[in-house]
């Protein structure tokens, strides 16, 4: 039965509205610097539960002339899931859960995004360490502190592919492994529906605070228009901030964060083609000693003379290395990511547009 539910694919991800709440707490808390943390809870065939969380302890980076560097520190704490400081807490804590009988599998860890920009190395790498070595059953929740100021929760669940997993254990991430593999940035991460649960007793409750209004305390309806009070309050409040046309600024920084995505795209490809000229002037240069060589060998021989070794270019020559793409392809997915935010974004101003483009537009003339 043990080997049956490994062998089930995950198909969604469980979270308990208690661990919502703790991870949206801590995550505001430490905003704008990242957040990180552990996951425990139990695997249930497809579905993996998660029933609690718990913090990092806060690990201080090394100084530089004593001060602090703020990259340095956001570094830092984005890899906290990796140090060994935390890996020993997290073992002592699930160790203590365990003596308690209280579900205490690992199944993941937690972290904070600033407007979906959480698609980087160090993610990544995290999961890597959980999805590799800890459990191969485990996600990564990553909570948008940005965009659920605006009023919806944006809760996420990931994990890494089998496609990549495989080509990190390579380490396959030049050109040639790419083409054969035919690895796209798409596949890089794969996201699971979550749904947050309740428990009954919460839900019990829950449905025992909306409790519907007396036939004696219900206001009467008027019969008619004139005899309705002046002063009596309008059930719905005209709200004027649903008309403004301003472009909303969480846009205007989504759109700032693409440019730079672009930017670091346009610096890596740079990076490649310096390197495919590099290797273009190399092979031309092996090629013309090979040439040579075969000439001497050939005069060598009419003077019946031993031929000179042709594989001495090797011991001559040294081809540059090609960089690794695996950058490049985080930065391609973090720029799908920007533009579906900004396709989210822009619908509302759109709609905005047309509904008033009458008044925008000049008037045409007879």
């Amino acid at each position: 039965m043990a080997d049956l539910l490994k062998e089930a694919p995950l198909t969604a991800v469980q979270v308990e509205a208690l661990v919502v709440m703790k991870i949206i707490k801590h995550c505001s808390q430490t905003f704008p610097t990242t957040a990180t943390g552990f996951l425990v809870g139990m695997d249930a065939k497809s579905t993996l539960e998660v029933t609690n969380s718990f913090p990092f302890p806060t690990i201080e980076p090394p100084t530089t002339d004593g001060h602090h560097d703020n990259n340095a520190i956001s570094n830092h704490t984005a890899a906290a899931p990796r140090h060994k400081a935390n890996t020993i807490y997290q073992n002592e804590m699930i160790r203590k859960l365990r003596e308690v009988n209280v579900d205490a599998n690992n199944v993941g860890w937690y972290t904070s995004a600033n407007l979906g920009n959480f698609i980087n190395l160090n993610m990544v790498e995290n999961q890597i360490h959980y999805q590799k070595e800890l459990n191969e059953r485990t996600v990564a929740i990553v909570h948008d502190v940005s965009r659920s100021s605006q009023g919806s929760l944006s809760l996420r669940a990931f994990r890494l592919s089998p496609a990549f997993m495989l080509a990190y254990k390579e380490n396959k991430f030049n050109t040639e492994s790419l083409q054969k593999s035919s690895f796209r940035y798409q596949d890089i991460l794969l996201e699971l529906p979550l749904q947050i649960h309740n428990s009954h007793l919460l839900t019990s409750f829950l449905h025992t605070l909306p409790t519907r209004p007396s036939e004696t305390t219900q206001p009467s309806i008027p019969p008619s228009l004139s005899e309705i009070p002046a002063d009596a309050p309008s059930p719905l409040h005209p709200n004027l901030t649903t008309l403004s046309l301003s472009i909303d600024p969480f846009l205007s920084q989504t759109a700032d964060l693409l440019l730079d995505s672009i930017e670091s795209h346009h610096t890596e490809l740079a990076n490649h083609q310096y390197y495919q000229r590099s290797l273009a002037r190399e092979q031309a240069k092996i090629t013309a000693w090979q040439q040579k060589r075969k000439a001497e060998n050939a005069s060598r021989a009419l003077t019946k003379q031993s031929p000179l070794p042709e594989d001495e270019w090797q011991r001559l020559f040294k081809l540059p290395t090609e960089p690794g793409r695996l950058e490049v392809l985080l930065n391609s997915r973090q720029v799908e990511q920007y533009a579906r935010q900004v396709d989210g974004f822009a619908a509302g101003v759109t709609g905005k547009m047309f509904a008033v483009r009458s008044n925008l537009l000049p008037e045409k003339m007879e």
